[in-house]
């Protein structure tokens, strides 16, 4: 056998792949071009990283395949180049969630104890939809909500949802979603919204999941 399989090779070029994603920074990075491609800056301020390390974060995503980029006059806009890396962070998650108890109790602490209740999962939240039978409502900013959202979905950022409360009718369930599985915006406008009497539930994961899963998504400010 060969000093140096082939095998062995692959196995080293995988590991590579795997401390591409070894890092928090990156991590969000990721989670923030899931949403929608983005400007190098506003990457750079969105995660509170100085414009210098978040290139060379995202330099690094690109070298492995996870992002790709482009020139638009000055700007370098990064997009994701490949959703697969969405199901090797979920993967990643859910061995966390298993099997770290700190993970755990993180969540517990500062996610559940906003909004225990059970999640809506992607498929009931397809069928609802279907039915007419909830008023989805997307908590991300607009700029987010403009890239990709579901279809008829309501945009209210978190920050205007208190001044918005008129729009919602209380006879129907409210699903509420933001950026991800462990995005707090969506945890929160739970929180406030069951305060003031609403019937109202979080989706699953956020909009990448239900992206990334081949389901039909919208663009644009109007809710579609």
């Amino acid at each position: 056998m060969p000093k140096h399989s082939s095998k062995k090779e692959l196995f080293a070029w995988t590991a590579e792949v795997g401390r591409c994603l070894g890092h928090a920074h990156r991590l969000e990075l990721i989670e923030c071009l899931a949403q929608g491609p983005r400007p190098v800056e506003n990457l750079a301020a969105f995660t509170g990283q100085s414009i210098a390390n978040a290139s060379q974060h995202l330099q690094l995503l690109r070298r492995f395949g996870c992002v790709a980029s482009e020139r638009r006059g000055k700007q370098i806009i990064y997009r994701l180049a490949d959703e697969r890396v969405l199901h090797a962070i979920a993967a990643l998650r859910a061995i966390a969630e298993t099997n770290v108890a700190e993970f755990r109790d993180l969540v517990r602490k500062d996610f559940l104890s906003l909004d225990d209740k059970e999640a809506v999962s992607r498929v009931e939240l397809s069928r609802l939809i279907k039915e007419s039978a909830v008023i989805v409502v997307d908590v991300r900013s607009n700029e987010e909500f403009a890239a990709g959202h579901l279809p008829g979905a309501l945009n209210i950022p978190i920050a205007e949802l208190e001044r918005r409360l008129s729009e919602l009718p209380k006879r129907k369930e409210i699903v509420a979603y933001c950026r991800g599985p462990y995005c707090i915006l969506s945890f929160e406008a739970a929180s406030r919204l069951r305060a003031h009497g609403y019937r109202v539930r979080r989706m699953q994961d956020g909009f990448p999941e239900w992206k990334a899963e081949g389901r039909k998504v919208a663009e644009g400010t109007s809710a579609h």
